[in-house]
């Protein structure tokens, strides 16, 4: 269970994005001083962040961008539909599935 409760830590969560970041920003052979010159970030910003996770959305976006890994951000917070039973979703389902053409004998 407190594996399950992890995921659900912001601080855990703040860390394991800045971990990910530092790792994307040591395969690109970025350093921290140059990462920060290239997304406008500050140094002090950057190795906060690295260090403890917290950075503010605006530089965090900033940083994305720099190293190209945004597609995570369009997801985020996606609006998706809402069923209020399960006959809506199998309907939606059924009406999708591709129908076979039959062949004329």
């Amino acid at each position: 269970i407190s594996e399950l409760l992890n995921d659900f830590n912001p601080y855990e969560i703040a860390l394991s994005i800045a971990s990910r970041a530092k790792h994307l920003r040591l395969t690109k052979n970025y350093t921290q001083t140059i990462l920060a010159e290239h997304s406008g970030v500050s140094l002090g910003s950057l190795k906060r962040f690295e260090h403890t996770g917290e950075i503010s959305l605006q530089n965090l976006i900033r940083l994305a961008v720099t190293l190209n890994a945004t597609n995570e951000f369009k997801e985020l917070f996606k609006i998706m539909p809402s069923f209020d039973s399960i006959d809506e979703v199998l309907k939606i389902k059924k009406d999708t599935t591709k129908k076979r053409a039959r062949r004329k004998s």
